[in-house]
C-alpha cells in the first residue's frame, strides 16, 4: 500500500490519485473504517460536491 490508510483525514486537502475519481481534488469530510477492514472517505470538492472512494486511493495534496 503505497498510499495507506493514515495518508489522509478529516479536513486534509486530498486528491485521488487512483480509481473512478482520479485527479478530483477536495477536503476530506468523513473517514471510516468498514467491517471489512478498508477505510473509505467522503470528498467535497470546492463547488460542493461530495464523493467517497477509498482512502488508499487518495493523497494528501501538496505532499
Amino acid at each position: 500500500m503505497a498510499e495507506g490508510n493514515a495518508a489522509v483525514a478529516n479536513g486534509d486537502h486530498c486528491t485521488v490519485v487512483f480509481g473512478t475519481h482520479k485527479g478530483k481534488t477536495g477536503v476530506v469530510e468523513d473517514w471510516k473504517l468498514s467491517k471489512s477492514g478498508h477505510a473509505s472517505i467522503t470528498v467535497r470538492q470546492a463547488d460542493g460536491t461530495r464523493f467517497k472512494t477509498l482512502a488508499r486511493n487518495a493523497a494528501r495534496a501538496g505532499a
